[in-house]
Protein backbone atom coordinates (compact mmCIF):
# COMPACT_ATOMS: atom_id res chain seq x y z
CA UNK A 1 0.00 0.00 0.00
CA UNK A 2 1.03 3.63 -0.24
CA UNK A 3 0.21 6.98 0.65
CA UNK A 4 -2.29 9.22 -1.69
CA UNK A 5 -0.90 10.92 -4.51
CA UNK A 6 -1.35 14.27 -3.13
CA UNK A 7 1.06 13.71 -0.17
CA UNK A 8 3.81 15.86 -1.56
CA UNK A 9 4.36 19.35 -1.35
CA UNK A 10 3.18 22.65 -3.30
CA UNK A 11 4.76 21.88 -6.01
CA UNK A 12 2.98 18.59 -7.24
CA UNK A 13 -0.56 20.29 -6.85
CA UNK A 14 1.42 22.75 -9.57
CA UNK A 15 3.10 20.34 -11.63
CA UNK A 16 -0.04 17.85 -11.89
CA UNK A 17 -2.46 20.61 -12.26
CA UNK A 18 -0.06 22.17 -15.39
CA UNK A 19 -0.23 18.82 -16.46
CA UNK A 20 -3.70 18.12 -16.09
CA UNK A 21 -4.54 21.72 -18.10
CA UNK A 22 -2.32 20.95 -21.25
CA UNK A 23 -4.02 17.94 -21.40
CA UNK A 24 -7.35 19.23 -21.23
CA UNK A 25 -6.42 22.05 -23.70
CA UNK A 26 -5.24 19.26 -26.28
CA UNK A 27 -8.05 17.16 -25.37
CA UNK A 28 -5.67 14.28 -25.30
CA UNK A 29 -3.93 12.09 -22.08
CA UNK A 30 -0.18 11.58 -22.03
CA UNK A 31 0.85 7.78 -21.78
CA UNK A 32 0.59 7.90 -18.27
CA UNK A 33 -3.05 7.80 -18.61
CA UNK A 34 -2.86 4.34 -20.40
CA UNK A 35 -0.36 2.94 -18.34
CA UNK A 36 -0.52 3.72 -14.82
CA UNK A 37 -4.75 2.79 -14.51
CA UNK A 38 -3.28 -0.87 -16.58
CA UNK A 39 -0.16 -1.13 -14.05
CA UNK A 40 -2.70 -0.34 -11.13
CA UNK A 41 -5.55 -2.60 -12.26
CA UNK A 42 -3.14 -5.86 -12.70
CA UNK A 43 -1.69 -4.55 -9.26
CA UNK A 44 -5.49 -4.62 -8.12
CA UNK A 45 -6.15 -7.85 -9.80
CA UNK A 46 -3.40 -9.83 -8.38
CA UNK A 47 -3.83 -8.49 -4.87
CA UNK A 48 -7.70 -9.41 -4.82
CA UNK A 49 -7.21 -12.25 -5.59
CA UNK A 50 -3.90 -13.36 -3.59
CA UNK A 51 -5.15 -11.77 -0.25
CA UNK A 52 -8.73 -13.54 -0.62
CA UNK A 53 -7.63 -16.92 -1.24
CA UNK A 54 -4.85 -16.19 1.89
CA UNK A 55 -8.03 -15.42 3.99
CA UNK A 56 -10.34 -18.24 2.60
CA UNK A 57 -7.17 -21.08 2.86
CA UNK A 58 -6.75 -20.12 6.64
CA UNK A 59 -10.91 -19.70 7.58
CA UNK A 60 -11.37 -22.97 6.10
CA UNK A 61 -8.31 -24.89 7.44
CA UNK A 62 -9.07 -27.28 9.83
CA UNK A 63 -5.68 -28.04 11.54
CA UNK A 64 -6.82 -27.23 14.89
CA UNK A 65 -3.90 -24.88 16.48
CA UNK A 66 -1.93 -23.80 13.57
CA UNK A 67 -4.92 -22.03 11.91
CA UNK A 68 -5.60 -20.10 15.01
CA UNK A 69 -1.39 -19.72 15.78
CA UNK A 70 -0.17 -16.10 15.56
CA UNK A 71 1.73 -16.34 12.22
CA UNK A 72 -1.69 -17.10 11.01
CA UNK A 73 -3.63 -14.63 12.88
CA UNK A 74 -0.95 -11.85 11.91
CA UNK A 75 -1.08 -13.12 7.91
CA UNK A 76 -4.87 -12.66 8.41
CA UNK A 77 -4.52 -9.32 9.63
CA UNK A 78 -2.01 -8.47 6.51
CA UNK A 79 -4.35 -9.77 3.99
CA UNK A 80 -7.56 -7.63 5.57
CA UNK A 81 -5.33 -4.87 5.44
CA UNK A 82 -4.07 -4.86 2.25
CA UNK A 83 -7.64 -6.36 0.56
CA UNK A 84 -9.36 -3.07 2.25
CA UNK A 85 -6.69 -1.01 0.30
CA UNK A 86 -7.08 -2.06 -3.02
CA UNK A 87 -11.23 -2.32 -2.74
CA UNK A 88 -11.96 0.65 -0.99
CA UNK A 89 -8.86 2.97 -2.23
CA UNK A 90 -7.47 1.76 -5.60
CA UNK A 91 -10.07 2.08 -7.81
CA UNK A 92 -10.54 5.78 -7.11
CA UNK A 93 -6.74 6.81 -6.82
CA UNK A 94 -6.06 5.33 -10.41
CA UNK A 95 -8.23 7.70 -12.26
CA UNK A 96 -5.62 10.29 -10.67
CA UNK A 97 -3.58 9.74 -13.86
CA UNK A 98 -6.81 9.60 -16.55
CA UNK A 99 -9.08 11.69 -15.78
CA UNK A 100 -8.77 15.84 -15.68
CA UNK A 101 -10.39 16.44 -11.90
CA UNK A 102 -11.09 14.65 -8.81
CA UNK A 103 -15.07 13.57 -9.64
CA UNK A 104 -16.26 11.58 -6.63
CA UNK A 105 -16.74 14.34 -3.80
CA UNK A 106 -15.59 15.44 -0.59
CA UNK A 107 -16.55 12.69 1.49
CA UNK A 108 -14.31 10.00 -0.76
CA UNK A 109 -11.80 12.55 -1.20
CA UNK A 110 -11.59 12.86 2.82
CA UNK A 111 -12.33 9.06 4.17
CA UNK A 112 -9.96 7.72 0.68
CA UNK A 113 -6.93 9.14 1.52
CA UNK A 114 -6.98 8.82 4.97
CA UNK A 115 -8.12 5.19 5.10
CA UNK A 116 -5.16 5.00 2.45
CA UNK A 117 -2.88 5.92 5.23
CA UNK A 118 -4.70 3.64 7.88
CA UNK A 119 -4.09 0.69 5.72
CA UNK A 120 -0.40 1.67 4.58
CA UNK A 121 0.51 1.71 8.61
CA UNK A 122 -1.78 -1.47 9.39
CA UNK A 123 0.11 -3.23 7.06
CA UNK A 124 3.60 -2.28 8.09
CA UNK A 125 3.13 -2.25 12.02
CA UNK A 126 1.58 -6.02 11.29
CA UNK A 127 5.01 -6.84 9.26
CA UNK A 128 7.04 -5.73 12.76
CA UNK A 129 4.91 -7.79 14.74
CA UNK A 130 5.36 -10.78 11.99
CA UNK A 131 8.89 -10.17 12.25
CA UNK A 132 8.53 -9.99 16.14
CA UNK A 133 6.68 -13.40 16.62
CA UNK A 134 9.18 -15.02 13.99
CA UNK A 135 11.91 -14.22 16.55
CA UNK A 136 10.42 -15.06 19.98
CA UNK A 137 9.65 -18.45 18.04
CA UNK A 138 12.83 -19.44 16.88
CA UNK A 139 15.20 -17.51 19.29
CA UNK A 140 12.90 -17.56 22.70
CA UNK A 141 10.84 -20.52 22.12
CA UNK A 142 11.29 -22.20 25.37
CA UNK A 143 11.56 -19.02 27.16
CA UNK A 144 8.94 -17.04 26.76
CA UNK A 145 6.47 -19.70 25.60
CA UNK A 146 3.03 -17.91 26.91
CA UNK A 147 3.78 -15.13 24.90
CA UNK A 148 2.93 -16.60 21.50
CA UNK A 149 -0.53 -17.08 22.44
CA UNK A 150 -3.70 -16.12 20.34
CA UNK A 151 -5.07 -13.74 23.35
CA UNK A 152 -1.80 -11.87 22.60
CA UNK A 153 -1.76 -11.65 18.93
CA UNK A 154 -5.72 -10.15 18.98
CA UNK A 155 -4.47 -7.79 21.48
CA UNK A 156 -1.60 -6.92 19.06
CA UNK A 157 -3.87 -6.57 16.08
CA UNK A 158 -6.24 -4.22 17.91
CA UNK A 159 -3.23 -2.12 19.15
CA UNK A 160 -1.88 -2.05 15.36
CA UNK A 161 -5.98 -0.36 14.41
CA UNK A 162 -5.63 1.95 17.01
CA UNK A 163 -2.43 3.12 16.96
CA UNK A 164 -3.31 3.24 12.62
CA UNK A 165 -6.58 4.95 13.16
CA UNK A 166 -4.80 7.85 15.65
CA UNK A 167 -1.51 8.25 13.18
CA UNK A 168 -3.93 8.98 9.81
CA UNK A 169 -6.26 11.66 11.72
CA UNK A 170 -3.92 14.47 10.28
CA UNK A 171 -4.47 13.16 6.64
CA UNK A 172 -8.30 13.39 7.56
CA UNK A 173 -8.03 17.16 8.54
CA UNK A 174 -6.07 18.22 5.92
CA UNK A 175 -7.81 16.94 2.92
CA UNK A 176 -9.85 19.13 0.87
CA UNK A 177 -11.83 20.24 -2.16
CA UNK A 178 -10.16 22.81 -3.18
CA UNK A 179 -9.85 24.24 -7.76
CA UNK A 180 -6.93 25.90 -9.03
CA UNK A 181 -6.70 29.53 -10.76
CA UNK A 182 -5.30 27.52 -14.03
CA UNK A 183 -8.85 25.42 -13.64
CA UNK A 184 -11.24 27.49 -12.25
CA UNK A 185 -13.80 25.02 -13.46
CA UNK A 186 -12.33 21.69 -12.04
CA UNK A 187 -12.29 20.26 -8.26
CA UNK A 188 -8.93 18.60 -7.18
CA UNK A 189 -8.23 16.21 -3.96
CA UNK A 190 -5.18 18.06 -2.33
CA UNK A 191 -3.86 18.86 0.96
CA UNK A 192 -3.58 22.08 2.87
CA UNK A 193 -1.34 22.81 5.52
CA UNK A 194 0.09 25.43 7.55
CA UNK A 195 3.04 26.07 9.35
CA UNK A 196 5.42 23.93 10.09
CA UNK A 197 2.97 20.91 11.12
CA UNK A 198 3.30 19.22 7.80
CA UNK A 199 6.74 18.44 7.82
CA UNK A 200 6.63 17.64 11.24
CA UNK A 201 4.26 14.65 10.14
CA UNK A 202 5.93 13.62 7.70
CA UNK A 203 8.92 13.03 9.80
CA UNK A 204 6.81 11.19 12.06
CA UNK A 205 5.24 8.83 9.44
CA UNK A 206 8.66 8.57 8.00
CA UNK A 207 10.39 7.24 11.62
CA UNK A 208 7.69 5.72 12.82
CA UNK A 209 5.93 4.42 9.31
CA UNK A 210 9.42 3.22 7.94
CA UNK A 211 12.69 3.87 9.34
CA UNK A 212 12.27 2.10 12.64
CA UNK A 213 9.74 -0.59 11.28
CA UNK A 214 12.88 -1.34 8.59
CA UNK A 215 15.44 -1.80 11.56
CA UNK A 216 13.40 -4.06 14.06
CA UNK A 217 12.56 -6.25 10.94
CA UNK A 218 16.46 -6.32 9.80
CA UNK A 219 17.33 -6.91 13.63
CA UNK A 220 14.67 -9.50 14.22
CA UNK A 221 15.61 -11.54 10.94
CA UNK A 222 19.62 -11.27 11.35
CA UNK A 223 18.92 -13.08 15.01
CA UNK A 224 16.63 -15.75 13.11
CA UNK A 225 19.43 -16.53 10.95
CA UNK A 226 22.58 -16.19 13.31
CA UNK A 227 20.50 -18.18 15.86
CA UNK A 228 19.34 -21.19 12.69
CA UNK A 229 23.28 -20.95 12.23
CA UNK A 230 24.39 -21.90 14.98
CA UNK A 231 21.64 -24.72 15.31
CA UNK A 232 22.06 -26.17 12.31
CA UNK A 233 25.85 -25.63 12.28
CA UNK A 234 26.57 -29.41 13.73
CA UNK A 235 23.68 -30.75 11.14
CA UNK A 236 24.51 -32.96 8.09
CA UNK A 237 25.23 -31.34 5.07
CA UNK A 238 21.90 -31.70 3.92
CA UNK A 239 20.64 -29.12 6.15
CA UNK A 240 22.55 -26.33 4.03
CA UNK A 241 19.57 -26.19 1.43
CA UNK A 242 17.13 -26.16 4.35
CA UNK A 243 19.44 -23.06 5.89
CA UNK A 244 19.98 -21.45 2.01
CA UNK A 245 15.96 -21.67 1.59
CA UNK A 246 15.35 -19.77 4.57
CA UNK A 247 18.28 -17.16 4.48
CA UNK A 248 16.84 -16.38 0.98
CA UNK A 249 13.34 -16.00 1.88
CA UNK A 250 14.18 -13.69 4.87
CA UNK A 251 16.00 -11.53 2.58
CA UNK A 252 13.51 -11.23 0.32
CA UNK A 253 11.11 -10.44 2.84
CA UNK A 254 13.35 -7.50 3.73
CA UNK A 255 14.67 -6.35 0.47
CA UNK A 256 10.18 -6.15 -0.84
CA UNK A 257 9.82 -4.28 2.09
CA UNK A 258 12.96 -1.69 1.79
CA UNK A 259 12.28 -1.52 -1.92
CA UNK A 260 8.41 -1.26 -2.04
CA UNK A 261 8.53 1.58 0.64
CA UNK A 262 12.07 3.88 -0.44
CA UNK A 263 11.01 5.32 -3.42
CA UNK A 264 7.78 6.93 -1.96
CA UNK A 265 10.11 8.56 1.54
CA UNK A 266 12.92 9.66 -0.92
CA UNK A 267 10.42 11.50 -2.85
CA UNK A 268 8.45 13.00 0.63
CA UNK A 269 11.36 13.61 2.09
CA UNK A 270 13.15 15.76 -0.88
CA UNK A 271 10.08 17.87 -1.38
CA UNK A 272 10.04 18.78 2.07
CA UNK A 273 13.59 19.38 3.00
CA UNK A 274 15.21 20.06 -0.63
CA UNK A 275 14.21 21.28 -4.17
CA UNK A 276 12.39 18.43 -6.18
CA UNK A 277 12.73 18.88 -10.24
CA UNK A 278 9.96 19.37 -11.75
CA UNK A 279 10.94 17.53 -14.55
CA UNK A 280 9.40 15.05 -16.97
CA UNK A 281 11.93 12.51 -15.10
CA UNK A 282 10.67 13.11 -11.60
CA UNK A 283 7.01 12.96 -12.59
CA UNK A 284 7.92 9.37 -14.03
CA UNK A 285 9.68 8.68 -10.76
CA UNK A 286 6.76 9.61 -8.70
CA UNK A 287 4.64 7.28 -10.66
CA UNK A 288 7.05 4.39 -10.49
CA UNK A 289 7.14 5.32 -6.37
CA UNK A 290 3.33 4.87 -6.35
CA UNK A 291 3.03 1.63 -8.08
CA UNK A 292 5.90 0.27 -5.81
CA UNK A 293 4.16 0.48 -3.34
CA UNK A 294 0.60 -0.54 -4.39
CA UNK A 295 2.72 -3.76 -5.61
CA UNK A 296 3.25 -4.01 -1.96
CA UNK A 297 -0.50 -5.11 -1.83
CA UNK A 298 0.07 -8.10 -3.88
CA UNK A 299 3.83 -9.13 -2.87
CA UNK A 300 2.83 -9.54 0.78
CA UNK A 301 0.77 -12.84 0.29
CA UNK A 302 3.41 -13.90 -1.80
CA UNK A 303 6.41 -13.73 0.42
CA UNK A 304 4.19 -14.39 3.49
CA UNK A 305 1.54 -17.44 2.63
CA UNK A 306 2.68 -18.84 -0.71
CA UNK A 307 6.44 -19.16 0.22
CA UNK A 308 5.61 -20.91 3.21
CA UNK A 309 5.29 -25.01 3.18
CA UNK A 310 2.38 -24.94 5.88
CA UNK A 311 0.71 -22.73 3.87
CA UNK A 312 0.63 -24.72 0.88
CA UNK A 313 -0.28 -27.80 2.93
CA UNK A 314 -3.18 -26.05 3.74
CA UNK A 315 -4.29 -24.66 1.08
CA UNK A 316 -3.80 -28.71 -0.50
CA UNK A 317 -6.45 -29.80 2.03
CA UNK A 318 -8.82 -26.65 1.64
CA UNK A 319 -8.96 -27.58 -2.06
CA UNK A 320 -8.11 -30.91 -2.42
CA UNK A 321 -6.01 -30.37 -5.04
CA UNK A 322 -2.73 -31.58 -5.87
CA UNK A 323 -2.13 -29.82 -9.33
CA UNK A 324 -0.43 -26.72 -7.77
CA UNK A 325 0.96 -27.84 -4.69
CA UNK A 326 2.36 -31.00 -5.50
CA UNK A 327 2.96 -33.28 -2.53
CA UNK A 328 6.25 -34.31 -1.59
CA UNK A 329 7.33 -38.28 -1.45
CA UNK A 330 6.68 -39.99 1.48
CA UNK A 331 10.11 -40.07 2.80
CA UNK A 332 12.02 -39.91 6.00
CA UNK A 333 11.58 -35.52 6.40
CA UNK A 334 13.87 -33.35 8.46
CA UNK A 335 12.17 -30.67 9.36
CA UNK A 336 13.10 -27.21 10.21
CA UNK A 337 10.31 -25.51 12.19
CA UNK A 338 9.67 -21.59 11.84
CA UNK A 339 5.88 -21.74 11.22
CA UNK A 340 5.99 -18.56 7.97
CA UNK A 341 9.64 -19.59 7.00
CA UNK A 342 9.26 -23.40 7.37
CA UNK A 343 11.36 -25.68 4.79
CA UNK A 344 11.57 -29.38 4.57
CA UNK A 345 14.21 -31.54 3.00
CA UNK A 346 14.84 -35.12 2.98
CA UNK A 347 17.11 -37.56 4.91
CA UNK A 348 17.34 -40.41 2.60
CA UNK A 349 19.55 -41.38 -0.34
CA UNK A 350 22.57 -39.98 1.75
Amino acid sequence: MRLPDNETDVWTERWDINRTVLRAEEDQGGPEAVVVPVIFGAIFLLGVVGNTLVMFVIGKNKSGKRSRSTTNIFILNLSIADLSFLLLCVPFHATIYSLPEWIFGAFICTFGHYFVMVSMLVSIFTLVAMSVDRYIAVVHSKRYPCIRSQRNAMIGVCLIWGLSFIFAIPVAQHQILTNHPNAPNSTFCWEEWSGASKQTYKVTIFVFGYLLPLVLIICCYSKVLFHLHKKLKNMSKRSESSKRKTAQTVLLVVTAFLICWMPYHIITMWVEFGTFPLTDASFVFRIASHCLSYGNSCINPLLYAFLSENFRKACRQVFNCHCLYPSPPVEKVVRIRMDTFSTTHSSTNI
